[in-house]
């Protein structure tokens, strides 16, 4: 493993721990569009739960698709 990958983990690592505490911490109103954008698919009857968010994962998969190629871009 070269220095330089084991510097991006822990860039990484801390970053995530620095999200999961924002979110935490009362950051939920952030993400309170996540799971509720047309597209999504919510089936819930007694005794079932069913729980899709199709186009929620469709706009973070473009986010961090955007993300990428900026860094790519930038850093590359």
């Amino acid at each position: 493993m070269t220095p330089q990958l084991g510097k991006l983990l822990v860039l990484a690592g801390l970053g995530l721990v620095v999200l999961g505490a924002v979110l935490w911490l009362g950051g939920g109103s952030l993400l309170g569009w996540f799971g509720r954008l047309p597209g999504d698919i919510r089936v819930e009857r007694p005794g079932f739960r069913f729980y899709a968010p199709l186009v929620s994962m469709l706009v973070v998969s473009v986010l961090v698709s955007v993300l990428l190629w900026l860094w790519r871009r930038l850093v590359g």
